[in-house]
């Protein structure tokens, strides 16, 4: 395994601990199905929470960890989000965060631990529950679509 999977790991397990000390609920962990993938999906009380964790070593620092989930990668974890909740049947709602990790390697203190809650929306649609049945709907450009 390469240098970088191991900080990866490293961060994720980092990010879980915060996530927990915050009380939230661990749910998924590397969640995945085909080339879609979530690092964390958590509970914070009624809300299902997709966390994206970025982990860089001071070396790399050239920019903030969570400036690199860019509009891509916000759109890939969006549709595993779309995925996962179709594939389990949820009915909640949904938020989007990232942990930010930055590392010192010379040093075993953590340069920066950040979460940021409600890091991106969904780009274009939104997932909302319909208060009659409680199928999710997506909201496309003001026209409704039932998953």
């Amino acid at each position: 395994m390469a240098a970088n999977n191991d900080i990866g790991k490293w961060g994720e397990d980092v990010a879980a601990n915060l996530l927990v000390q915050k009380g939230y609920q661990i749910v998924e962990r590397n969640w995945h199905l085909g080339k879609l993938e979530v690092d964390i999906i958590a509970q914070d009380r009624q809300t299902l929470v997709f966390v994206e964790v970025k982990t860089r070593s001071t070396r790399f620092a050239d920019r903030l960890p969570e400036q690199y989930v860019d509009r891509e990668k916000q759109m890939n974890i969006c549709r595993a989000a779309q995925v996962y909740i179709k594939h389990n049947c949820i009915a909640k709602d949904i938020r989007f965060d990232i942990v930010s990790i930055i590392t010192d390697p010379t040093s075993p203190e953590l340069a920066r631990l950040e979460h940021l809650e409600n890091a991106f929306f969904p780009p274009v649609r939104t997932v909302t529950t319909g208060s009659y049945s409680g199928q999710h709907r997506w909201h496309t450009k003001g026209r409704r679509r039932t998953l």
